[in-house]
C-alpha cells in the first residue's frame, strides 16, 4: 500500500474512529520494586549492582503523553494526560476516554512535553497532578517541573552513611518509555506495571555511587543525568492486566453547613501561588471568617477562661508566641514544641510539627484539649459559647443560633484558611515594585543553588525543603538538629511508628521568618545567624538524616561569613511588613477577654 495512503488511514482513524469509538478508562498501578522485591522505603537493605548498600528515601516522577499502538499500527495518541507517582501513597492513576481497541503498544513519557514544562503552575487547578502543592516538583524560579526524583542514604568505603540526590529534568531529559501489551479495551481495564529501581542503578550505564555521582540536577555538564535517563526508560515492565478498574473507595458526603445569606468571602491570593484545594464543605463567607476572628481571641475556650488561641499565636508576629521556645497552657504547664505560624495554611495537607492533623478543621480543636496547652472540653467551650452573645454570629455564619464543636471548628477554619502573606519586598521586586539589594541578591542565589563542588555548583542548598513560592515543601525531614540518644523528640515517628521518620519534622515556611524566633521545633536557635551556623557547621549525621544534607560534607555546607550574611539578608526581604500591619489590627485589646 502507498505509505502516504497508510498515513491518511491513520490519521482517519485516530481523529474520527477515535471519537466515534466507545471510550473505554485504562487504571494502570505501578508496583515499585527493588532487584524484584517489593521496595521498601527508608531501610539500607537494597545492593545495587556495584554492591554498594543503599536505601531509597523518596521516588516521586510525572508522566504524560500517552500513545497506545493498535494491532494494525495505529497510533492513539492520549493528549492532555498527567500522571504524578510518589512512593509509597501514590501508584495508581486513570487516563480516560481511550478509544475501544486491541492494542499491542503502550508509551509514555517520564516527564512532561516543553510547552507544559515551562507554563504557569499557578494557572494548573488544585487537585490536579501538575499542580505544585499536589506533587511538590516544581522549581518555581527556577523555572520548570523535577520530572523524577529519587533520592536515598548509601554506604561508602568506610560504611558511614551519605546521602544521594538524583532530580531529572530539563526539556532534555524526557524519558520516553515504551511496553509490549495485549490490551483488549472494549471495556474498562486495569494494567499493571512493575518499575525495578534496581534497573534504574544497573541499566545500560551502571551507576557506583561516589563524590561525583551522588548528585544530578540534570545540568548541561552533567552526563550522569542523561545515563539515569536511559536506564529508567527500561527500568518498567507489564505486570499483568485485569478485566475491570480497582474500585477506589468513595469519598464521604460532604456535609455544608453555611447560612444560605451568607455573603462569600473572597480570598486575595498571589499570581505566583498554586491554586489551592479549599473546603469545599466549608466555604469561606465574611460571617464565618468574622465568628472564627472572634473565637480565636476569646478565651473561653480554655479550661479556665484565660487563654485564648490569640496568646500563643499572635497576629502581629505572623501567629507565633513571640520569643517563647515552648509556650505556657492555660494552667501554667509548658509545651514541648514551639507554637507554628498560622499563615499560608490553605496549601498544607498536614498540621503540626509531626503532621498528626490531616486538615485544619481537626488541627484547631485539639489544642483546646491539650491539657498542656488550653485544658478545655469541648462540651465545657460549647456551654461558654452558649452563655455568651455569640448566637447571633453563628446564625449569620450557619443559619442558625445552633453552636457546636463542629461549627466552633469551621469558623476557626475559615479564619485561617483567609491569613495570606504574599506581600514581602521579595514578592514586589518579582514584578518590578521593588529591587533586592546585591547582598538580599546574593542570598537568593546562594538559597536557590545546590552545594554540588562536582559539577560547579557552590550553593546553600536551602531549596530542596524550602524552594517554590511557599518556601516550603509541606512535608517531614530530619534536618540533622540530634543524634540517637536519651530525651530527643521522635517527631513524625511517633504518628506513623515508621523508623524511616524518626526525628523528622514538618518543613516549616520562611515567609516572615525573621519575626518567628525562636526556631525549629523545640525553639533551640535565638536569631536567623544561628540557624544558618547550624546548616553550615552543625548538621549531624543519623540513619535517618535527610539525604539533601547527608550528602554534604560533616557538619554541613561550607559557607563564608559574607555568604551567612546574605542569606539571613535574603530571609529577611521574605517580610510582608502590609501582612503584619493588617493582622495586628484584628485584635483590639477588648476582645482579649471574655465579654
Amino acid at each position: 500500500m502507498n505509505p502516504r495512503l497508510v498515513v491518511l488511514c491513520r490519521l482517519i482513524w485516530v481523529v474520527l474512529g477515535g471519537v466515534r469509538s466507545p471510550a473505554a478508562t485504562l487504571g494502570i498501578t505501578v508496583q515499585h520494586h527493588f532487584g524484584g522485591e517489593i521496595l521498601r522505603l527508608g531501610e539500607v537493605s537494597q545492593t545495587n549492582a556495584a554492591g554498594q548498600a543503599l536505601s531509597v528515601t523518596r521516588l516521586d516522577y510525572l508522566l504524560s503523553e500517552f500513545e497506545l499502538v493498535s494491532e494494525q499500527g495505529w497510533v492513539v495518541s492520549l493528549a492532555n494526560r498527567f500522571a504524578y507517582l510518589s512512593v509509597p501513597g501514590r501508584t495508581r492513576f486513570e487516563v480516560p476516554g481511550v478509544p475501544a481497541g486491541s492494542f499491542t503498544v503502550l508509551r509514555f513519557r517520564v516527564g512532561l512535553p516543553a510547552t507544559v514544562n515551562h507554563g504557569d503552575p499557578a494557572s494548573v487547578p488544585a487537585g490536579h497532578p501538575l499542580n505544585p502543592t499536589v506533587n511538590g516538583l516544581h522549581w518555581n524560579w527556577q523555572g520548570g517541573y523535577v520530572f523524577m526524583a529519587l533520592e536515598g542514604d548509601w554506604l561508602n568505603a568506610g560504611q558511614s552513611a551519605s546521602g544521594y540526590s538524583y532530580h531529572l529534568a530539563t526539556d532534555a531529559v524526557l524519558i520516553p518509555v515504551e511496553l509490549p501489551v495485549a490490551l483488549d479495551l472494549k471495556t474498562d481495564r486495569e494494567l499493571q506495571l512493575t518499575m525495578d529501581v534496581a534497573r534504574i542503578f544497573a541499566g545500560q550505564y551502571p551507576i557506583r555511587i561516589g563524590p561525583d555521582t551522588r548528585s544530578t540536577h540534570s545540568r548541561t555538564n552533567d552526563p550522569l543525568a542523561g545515563h539515569l535517563a536511559e536506564n529508567v526508560s527500561r527500568a518498567f515492565t507489564v505486570a499483568g492486566i485485569e478485566d475491570s478498574l480497582t474500585r477506589v473507595p468513595k469519598s464521604r458526603v460532604e456535609h455544608r453547613d453555611v447560612a444560605p445569606t451568607a455573603t462569600p468571602y473572597r480570598l486575595k491570593l498571589s499570581r505566583f501561588f498554586p491554586q489551592p484545594k479549599l473546603p469545599t464543605d466549608n466555604p469561606l463567607t465574611e460571617p464565618g471568617v468574622e465568628l472564627g476572628r472572634r473565637l480565636f481571641h476569646d478565651s473561653r475556650l480554655s479550661g479556665n477562661g484565660r487563654q485564648s488561641c490569640a496568646a500563643c499565636h499572635q497576629s502581629e508576629v505572623a501567629f507565633v508566641d513571640a520569643g517563647q521556645r515552648v509556650s505556657v497552657g492555660a494552667v501554667g504547664q509548658r509545651g514541648t514544641r514551639n507554637s507554628m505560624s498560622l499563615e499560608n495554611l490553605a496549601w498544607q495537607t498536614a498540621f503540626f510539627w509531626d503532621g498528626r492533623a490531616s486538615t485544619l478543621r481537626e488541627q484547631v480543636l485539639q489544642p483546646i484539649e491539650n491539657p498542656l496547652e488550653m485544658h478545655a472540653s469541648l462540651a465545657r467551650v460549647v456551654t461558654q459559647l452558649e452563655t455568651a452573645d455569640y448566637a447571633p454570629d453563628f446564625s449569620r455564619a450557619f443559619g442558625s443560633v445552633e453552636i457546636s464543636a463542629d461549627r466552633v471548628a469551621r469558623a476557626l477554619e475559615q479564619f485561617l484558611l483567609t491569613r495570606v502573606s504574599h506581600d514581602s519586598k521579595f514578592d514586589r521586586s518579582l514584578r518590578a515594585a521593588a529591587e533586592l539589594t546585591a547582598e538580599e541578591q546574593r542570598g537568593f542565589e546562594l538559597f536557590h543553588t545546590e552545594y554540588d563542588p562536582a559539577h560547579g555548583q557552590y550553593g546553600a542548598d536551602c531549596f530542596h525543603c524550602h524552594g517554590g513560592a511557599l518556601f516550603t515543601d509541606s512535608t517531614f525531614h530530619n534536618n540533622g538538629l540530634d543524634v540517637a540518644g536519651g530525651g530527643r523528640d521522635l517527631g513524625r515517628f511517633l504518628v506513623t511508628t515508621h523508623r524511616a521518620d524518626v526525628a523528622k519534622f514538618k518543613t516549616p515556611s520562611l515567609r516572615n521568618v525573621a519575626l518567628t524566633a525562636p526556631y525549629m521545633h523545640d525553639g533551640r536557635f535565638n536569631t536567623l545567624e544561628d540557624v544558618i551556623q547550624h546548616y553550615a557547621t552543625g548538621v549531624k549525621r543519623s540513619a535517618t538524616l535527610d539525604p539533601n544534607l547527608a550528602k554534604h560534607p560533616d557538619g554541613g555546607v561550607p559557607l563564608t561569613e559574607g555568604d551567612q550574611r546574605a542569606l539571613v539578608a535574603f530571609l529577611k526581604s521574605l517580610t510582608d511588613e502590609r501582612y503584619r500591619a493588617k493582622m495586628a489590627s484584628l485584635t483590639p485589646p477588648t476582645e482579649l477577654a471574655p465579654r
